[in-house]
């Protein structure tokens, strides 16, 4: 079978979505892949989060400052006023603090200043004394200012924000380490706006205050700098880290343009891959952000206001740490769950400091596309081979298998393996062959039943159509079992109504209807219709291992159907009075091998097969009358069904242009009359008499055939036959070397 021999559909689109799935998944249309891609990275997270470790084993513990509800209702909501910020700073810097961030700006001077006040007195000579006390009170920003003195201060900048732009002095930049520049990936912004200028002096380090937010709206990764200006600036947290291992910038790698979809092959544009640290380079997004590993809230993190301001903390908790300070409400969505920005801040410091960011490599998009152009690939050939269940399985296998390997290179390595999105664009494949396997079962049902509505049963159709490969009608060679089925004196009672023609033609319907009923339920296939009957098989066009079994299952379904019909027809008289009589059919079952094939001719496909089993069926039918019982079979339909049916030996006959001689035996019962004395006691005296006959002992076969017309079950006719052959072979001594088998009732 080529792949003309099936629709575009079923093996085309599949391969068509494919290329969509690539296109999508490698471009991001649409943010399709990110938020596939967020939602495995969060459930990875949340199944195996970061393990907490205090990053005092690096020299720097990281703690966030927690506004408790008793230093809310002690300082009052956030923002708090720079002379608390001030006392803040400064119990910090006595608790031997290394480094203080405020993730926020101090945009404007304090309100409470007494600078301010001074606009509150009222005018008048008898207020100069106070305008003129408050006026040399010192200022709360100068307070702030003086704070930050001894202790390294990092303050923030918002790029792009919704604050009016101003002059920010930046006190570092971004420094890159390769053959070529990859700070072009990096996001870039068109104004900027920081703290006040008395802050930004007194500042030792300055950071873009901005998240990367997916759109989903989480944080999944936080960048470490920004392009403006023709300046690359740090975050927050790429000045930290710069603080704390005391360098003057933040120096991030290229990968020299041979990462990316097709940069190893062609190379590409240039990104970032590691951010260089004192414990080695740690890897990086192509735009310089890094994908963070969060551990979630944890104790040993945070700092309670309350307990800090009244002396209460242990001596050396504070000793060289690195304090967030932000507002308690300002909360994001992370993998596990709402956060505040100070805290996702710290975790975000804690995996540069530890080294346990989260690991995302270019070749890790390419192995994903990769493997999405084989097994998608793959699931299409399985549609187009096997059918769409076959596929679904195979489909199902490689979700399992590359969902494991997500979570190993997750838990093992730190790595980010998109199975996700890879499973997707498999099912999405999978679900368009299946949809086009559909449309092409319903088509070929349709014109099956146009064709075959009359000749396959029902669930042989809807079977041929579900079949991965086509129907073959060029031909093919099969074992199969056949079956002839007429009305025994079909010409006498035709003669019998030819003044009432209406009346024959309707008895004839109403016996061969249920016969061919019968066929059709125990899946056969009618193949031809006779002059007094029709014919049928087994095990074509579809494999039936028991095609034997179920032949004479519906031959014995039609001995009751006929009995049924005879009931009826009975009470019911002809054109001119005469009551009907019984109808009585001949059945005739042989197997063997056979050629089934067909051809299609004036737009009507037909089906059948031909061979000796087919000759021999009909021949048998034509002699079945003379043995007496409705149904005859050959010996290798014996063979096939003796566990199912009581078989009584009846004839031993010879057909032209067949090899050797035939057996035939009528069915007479199911297994349980098999196994009855009185049908073993028969089955007996017939094995007795036609050994007898072979062996040429006439006598002896006479007196045995006497001896059975006495047995139930046994049938006059077919003993009257045996006695008028008898007396011919008496008459005409067949020979010595004879056979067996009785030719003279084939003349």
């Amino acid at each position: 079978m080529t792949f003309r021999d099936r629709p575009f559909a079923v093996w085309g689109l599949p391969l068509v979505t494919l290329l969509l799935a690539l296109l999508v998944l490698g471009t991001d249309a649409g943010g399709v892949a990110t938020r596939l891609r967020g939602l495995l990275f969060d459930g990875l997270a949340q199944a195996r989060p970061r393990t907490y470790q205090d990053t005092r084993v690096t020299g720097h513990p990281v703690r966030v400052l927690e506004a408790d509800p008793a230093a809310i209702a002690r300082f009052g909501a956030w923002p708090w006023p720079h002379a608390t910020l001030a006392g803040i700073v400064g119990t910090l810097k006595q608790r031997g603090a290394a480094m203080v961030v405020f993730v926020g700006t101090i945009d404007r001077p304090d309100s409470a200043s007494p600078k301010n006040l001074t606009l509150l007195v009222p005018p008048g000579p008898s207020f100069d004394a106070a305008r003129e006390a408050l006026e040399h009170l010192p200022s709360p920003d100068t307070a702030l200012v003086a704070a930050f003195a001894g202790v390294k201060s990092v303050t923030g900048f918002t790029l792009d924000g919704p604050e009016p732009a101003g002059n920010v002095a930046f006190k570092s930049g971004v420094v890159w380490s390769g053959s070529r520049n990859p700070l072009g990936r990096m996001p870039s912004a068109s104004h900027v706006s920081g703290s006040i200028e008395a802050i930004q002096k007194a500042s030792a380090g300055m950071g873009a205050l901005n998240l990367a937010v997916d759109a989903d709206g989480r944080v999944r990764r936080m960048p470490l700098g920004f392009r403006f200006d023709g300046k690359t600036l740090p975050t927050l947290d790429g000045e930290v880290l710069r603080l704390t291992e005391n360098k003057s910038a933040l120096t991030l790698k290229s990968d020299d343009g041979q990462s990316g979809l097709f940069g190893g092959l062609f190379g590409g544009s240039p990104g970032v891959v590691a951010v260089e640290t004192g414990g080695g380079p740690l890897a990086a997004a192509p735009d310089g952000a890094i994908w963070m590993s969060f551990s979630g809230p944890n104790p040993a993190r945070q700092v309670v206001l309350t307990a800090l301001m009244d002396g209460t903390l242990a001596p050396d908790a504070l000793r060289d740490a690195v304090v967030y300070i932000g507002a308690p409400d300002a909360l994001v969505l992370t993998p596990l769950g709402p956060r505040s920005v100070a805290e996702v801040h710290a975790e975000a410091a804690e995996d540069l400091l530890l080294g346990t960011v989260l690991r995302r490599p270019p070749s890790a998009e390419q192995a994903e596309l990769l493997c999405l152009v084989l097994f998608g690939i793959g699931c299409s050939l399985v549609i187009y081979r096997f059918g769409v269940r076959a596929a679904a399985g195979f489909v199902l296998g490689v979700t399992a298998i590359v969902g494991y390997v997500a979570w190993w290179l997750y838990t093992g390595d730190h790595v980010l393996f998109d199975a996700l999105g890879l499973s997707v664009g498999l099912w999405t494949i999978w679900a368009t062959g299946a949809v086009a396997r559909t449309v092409e079962i319903i088509w070929i049902r349709s014109a099956l039943k146009r064709a075959f509505t009359d000749v396959l049963p029902p669930r042989v159709i809807d079977a041929i159509a579900r079949r991965a490969e086509p129907m073959r009608l060029e031909g093919e060679s099969r074992t199969v079992t056949y079956l002839a089925c007429g009305v025994r004196g079909f010409a006498e009672l035709a003669s019998s109504f030819r003044g009432d023609p209406a009346t024959f033609t309707r008895l004839i319907q109403r016996v061969l209807d249920p016969m061919m009923s019968e066929a059709l339920a125990h899946g056969g296939a009618i193949d031809k219709l006779t002059a007094n009957g029709f014919t049928a098989f087994w095990n074509a066009p579809l494999d039936d291992p028991e095609h034997a079994v179920h032949a004479c299952e519906a031959a014995m379904g039609m001995m009751e159907a006929i009995a049924k019909t005879n009931e009826i027809i009975t009470h019911e008289r002809r054109i001119d009075g005469v009551a009907l009589d019984p109808v009585e059919i001949g059945v005739g079952v042989s197997s063997g091998p056979a050629i089934a094939g067909g051809f299609k001719v004036h737009g009507r496909t037909t089906y059948s097969v031909n061979g000796d089993c087919a000759v021999v069926a009909a021949k048998v039918q034509q002699l079945s009358g003379q043995y007496g019982p409705a149904v005859v079979v050959s010996e290798d339909t014996r063979k096939a069904a003796e566990r199912g049916f009581a078989f009584l030996e009846v004839d031993y006959i010879a057909v032209e242009n067949h090899d050797g001689p035939v057996k035939l035996y009528a069915m007479l019962g199911n297994p349980v009359m098999r196994a009855s004395p009185k049908f073993r006691a028969l089955a007996t005296f017939h094995d007795h008499i036609f050994q007898s006959m072979r062996d040429q002992e006439w006598r002896k076969a006479r007196a045995l055939i006497a001896q059975c017309r006495t047995l139930s079950g046994a049938s006059q006719r077919l003993y009257d036959m045996h006695l008028n052959r008898i007396a011919y072979f008496e008459d005409n001594p067949p020979g010595a070397d004879w056979d067996g088998a009785f030719r003279s009732i084939l003349q």
